[in-house]
C-alpha cells in the first residue's frame, strides 16, 4: 500500500475549430456582449472527431510527460457525460485507441464534477496497492448536443479534454483530501432528457437534444456547494484559506468563480480562469486549466492547489492537491487529432440547420 498518490503527468487536447461569440451571433438571435457580460465566454472549440479522439491524445501527452509506457498503465478512467457509446464505454474506445491492454476501464459521470470525483477514485485505488499507475481523464464533446434554437445553452459549452498520470509515493503529494456531495431534489435544474432508457424512443425529433438549464438556481447552490465543500476539505487538514497556493475552479461562468473567490477570501490573482478561450467543456475544465497552468509556470514545487467544481446532478466537489517536486514533462507526445479542414460553423451546420 501506497500513502499517497501523485500526479506525474499531464496534458491536454483542445479541437482546433474556433467557434466565436461573433460568429454564433451570426446565426442565432445574440450578440457577443450579451455572451460576455453574462459568462466571461468570448470563444469555444468544436470537436470535429469523437470525445475518445480528444481524450486518447490528452491521455498520450499525459503519459510521455510523466513518462509511462502505456503498456504500464493498469488503470484508465474517463470522466465524461457525453460518450461516445452507452455501450461499451468511452474509457474502452479509448484504451483500444491508445493501446492500454493491461488496463481495467470504466466511464464515471458526475457532470462536471467528474475529474474531481475520478482522480478521488483513482487516488484511492493507488493508495490500496492494487493499481499502479493510474490514467485520469476528463473529456467531453458537448457540442453534439446543442439545440441551438435555445440561446441560453448553446454558447455556454465547449469541446476538450485533459488527463493526469497518477502514481504511488511516500511524499506528501497528489490529492490530500477530498469531498464529494450531490443535491439530487435539484437534478432537473440541469439535464439532457430523453437522452437514456426514461426517455420515450419514438418521439419527433428524436436526435434533436435539448439541455434543460436553470442558470438561477444553478448559480445560487454553485457557489453555496463549493464553498461548502472546500470549507469541509481544508478542516480536515487543518488548512485555512490562506494556505491556498492556487485554487483551479471548475469553468462555468466567470462571475461564479469570482463569487466563489469572494466568499473563500482569495484574491483572484490566484484564481486559473481561462473560460473566455473554451466555454464550459464541463468534466474537462479543471485538467485542462491545471495543465494550462503548469506550462505558464503558475504552479510551484509543493504547492497546495484547491479543485472545486459542481455539476449536473447537482453534483458538487472539492479537493486539496499537493503538488510533487516536477512542474515540466519528462518527455512530449507527438499525439495529434486528424486534421481538420472545416470551420467550427460547418461542423455544427446540420445541428443548426435541424434545431432552427
Amino acid at each position: 500500500m501506497s500513502e499517497f498518490a501523485e500526479i506525474t503527468g499531464w496534458g491536454k487536447c483542445v479541437p482546433p475549430a474556433v467557434l466565436t461569440n461573433d460568429q454564433i451571433a451570426s446565426v442565432i438571435d445574440t450578440s457577443d456582449e450579451w455572451i460576455r457580460t453574462r459568462s466571461g465566454i468570448r470563444e469555444r472549440r468544436v470537436s470535429h472527431v469523437p470525445n475518445s479522439d480528444l481524450a486518447s491524445v490528452a491521455g498520450m501527452r499525459a503519459m510521455a510527460a510523466a513518462d509511462v509506457s502505456v503498456e504500464d498503465i493498469d488503470l484508465l478512467i474517463v470522466a465524461t457525460c457525453t460518450p461516445d457509446t452507452v455501450i461499451p464505454s468511452t474509457a474502452a474506445h479509448v484504451q483500444r485507441k491508445i493501446g492500454a491492454r493491461n488496463a481495467a476501464v470504466f466511464d464515471l459521470n458526475a457532470g462536471c464534477s467528474g475529474f474531481i470525483y475520478s482522480l478521488e477514485v483513482a487516488t484511492s485505488m493507488i493508495r490500496s496497492g492494487s493499481f499502479k499507475k493510474a490514467l485520469v481523464i476528463g473529456s467531453e464533446r458537448i457540442t453534439w448536443l446543442f439545440n441551438w434554437s435555445n440561446r441560453d445553452t448553446a454558447v455556454l459549452f465547449g469541446d476538450g479534454a485533459g488527463a493526469v498520470v497518477v502514481e504511488p509515493s511516500a511524499r506528501e503529494s497528489g490529492l490530500l483530501y477530498s469531498h464529494l456531495g450531490c443535491e439530487g431534489e435539484a437534478a432537473d435544474a440541469l439535464q439532457v432528457p430523453n437522452f437514456g432508457t426514461a426517455g420515450n424512443r419514438f418521439v419527433d425529433n428524436y436526435e434533436v437534444f435539448d439541455v434543460q438549464f436553470d442558470g438561477r438556481e444553478i448559480f445560487r447552490r454553485a457557489v453555496k456547494g463549493m464553498a461548502g465543500e472546500t470549507h469541509i476539505v481544508l478542516d480536515k487538514l487543518g488548512l485555512t484559506d490562506a494556505d491556498i497556493d492556487r485554487i483551479i475552479p471548475h469553468q462555468a461562468n466567470l462571475r461564479i468563480i469570482e463569487s466563489l473567490a469572494k466568499y473563500l477570501s482569495v484574491d483572484m490573482s490566484k484564481v486559473e480562469v481561462n473560460i473566455e478561450k473554451y466555454g464550459n467543456t464541463s468534466a474537462a475544465t479543471i485538467p485542462v486549466a491545471l495543465v494550462e497552468a503548469l506550462e505558464a509556470g503558475r504552479i510551484k514545487a509543493g504547492d497546495r492547489i484547491l479543485l472545486a467544481a459542481f455539476g449536473a446532478g447537482l453534483t458538487r466537489a472539492a479537493g486539496l492537491l499537493r503538488w510533487g517536486d516536477r512542474v515540466t514533462p519528462l518527455k512530449h507526445s507527438d499525439a495529434e487529432l486528424k486534421p481538420c479542414d472545416q470551420t467550427a460553423l460547418d461542423i455544427v451546420s446540420e445541428s443548426i440547420e435541424r434545431t432552427l
